[in-house]
């Protein structure tokens, strides 16, 4: 078993596993927030980008049966040959509001990923009603205005964007501009 994943190597897992447009566009999302959030941390840009980009592996596989999100990721990556414990962590802790998971975060990284993710629903949502749907220009104040109606974009869950700062200890306002920041960078490939 190998104890890392190189990035060519983790996009040629979500290939393979990944078809659905959209969650392709969620995994990119979710790897460049936890690369930028990393990176403002010290820690492994490479671990965390890698993570984000695969914490839904499963998503197609499943096919609406959350009863083993999560857990038939770490199975998938078993099956292509990897043990990474920390990254399994995480990719198992952002499950943690299924009603089938016993999962629990822990670290700052299961923190920052459930956050992370939740995070690129927001901003798309909010990025989908700007004139011009760009995300280039948004405003961090806007975002948070929108992340305060709960109606809006009711799927995100607000909580996991909050316990960043509570637990990760990153600024709320920093955290949604740092999510802009790294969105705005493959903003192209995004068609924002």
């Amino acid at each position: 078993m190998k104890n890392q994943m190189g990035y060519n190597e983790a996009v040629s897992i979500l290939d393979k596993y990944v078809q659905t447009p959209h969650i392709k566009l969620h995994s990119r999302e979710s790897e460049v927030i936890m690369r930028k959030v990393a990176k403002h941390f010290g820690e492994d840009e490479d671990l965390w980008g890698i993570t984000g980009l695969l914490h839904d592996l499963d998503m197609d596989v499943i096919n609406g049966d959350y009863n083993n999100h999560g857990t038939k990721t770490i199975e998938l990556l078993k099956e292509e040959g990897y043990e990474i414990p920390e990254m399994f962590n995480a990719i198992i802790a952002h499950t943690e509001v299924l009603e089938t998971s016993n999962a629990k975060r822990e670290t700052r990284f299961d923190y920052v990923l459930s956050g992370a993710e939740n995070l690129t629903g927001i901003i798309s949502a909010y990025v989908a009603v700007r004139p011009g749907k760009k995300i280039e220009g948004a405003k961090q104040k806007s975002v948070v205005k929108k992340l305060k109606d709960k109606s809006f974009a009711a799927a995100v869950n607000r909580s996991f964007i909050n316990d960043v700062t509570e637990k990760a200890g990153l600024e709320r306002s920093q955290f949604i501009q740092m999510g802009i920041d790294a969105m705005c960078e493959i903003s192209e490939e995004l068609g924002m």
